[in-house]
């Protein structure tokens, strides 16, 4: 599957992958297909469409979040994460960040504890909760949330906002609608610092990727 990944286009990212994590990377896919026959992990199938709409979909955006991330080894949460999209390509590649992956369902926590053993991944801690338990156990812990379909723009800025440290950054994956669901954002409560065109190659779906922060409240004054 390498080969596959290189043709499909993973290179064309600019991210300088090596061939041990392009190895890792195809490591997590067969796993994650050899599960999914089992679990229903996700519903989409197949070798090529893995690739390109997990896998290269979830690293295509790692340009951006440098960009934006000037936190030394920054702590991230992974709402609903699911098969481990998109922290687990995230944590194969950038080892220095420290991603939690939040997910409610048991059967995909098992996932992603045995791909955590399996890959050798020293970087991700794995919570089986929900997200707003989290928040409650550790509140404003964290300097980024990410998420990939896990709910609409505005809910998933309500859940991430007790998560995040002070100037913490929120980053979400999204498509075509993310103008329509921007129109639900408070533009009081969220500040919109980036709205990143993603390219997948050979894949001409509209990606976006939306980095918001919230607004710093000023003293009420009396």
């Amino acid at each position: 599957m390498s080969n596959e990944l290189i043709t499909l286009g993973i290179q064309d990212l600019g991210l300088g992958i090596t061939g041990e994590e392009l190895a890792r990377l195809d490591l997590f896919l067969q796993e994650m297909a050899r599960w999914n026959r089992v679990h229903n992990l996700t519903a989409i199938e197949g070798e090529q469409a893995a690739i390109l709409l997990h896998l290269i979909d979830s690293i295509a955006i790692l340009p951006a979040m440098r960009t934006f991330l000037h936190v030394t080894s920054p702590k991230i949460a992974d709402l609903g994460s699911g098969g481990g999209l998109p922290a687990i390509p995230i944590a194969l590649l950038q080892s220095d960040w420290r991603l939690t992956l939040i997910e409610a369902v048991r059967k995909k926590t098992a996932f992603l504890q045995h791909v955590r053993g399996k890959l050798k991944l020293k970087n991700i801690d794995i919570l089986s909760e929900r997200v707003e338990i989290v928040a409650l156990q550790q509140p404003h812990q964290f300097d980024a949330v990410i998420s990939r379909a896990f709910t609409n723009l505005s809910r998933f800025l309500d859940l991430s906002l007790p998560l995040l440290k002070p100037g913490g950054l929120v980053f979400a994956m999204k498509s075509k609608r993310a103008d329509e669901e921007m129109e639900s954002v408070n533009s009081q409560d969220w500040e919109l610092l980036g709205d990143v065109p993603i390219h997948i190659p050979n894949v001409a779906v509209e990606r976006r990727l939306l980095v918001l922060s919230p607004m710093r409240k000023s003293p009420t004054t009396l």
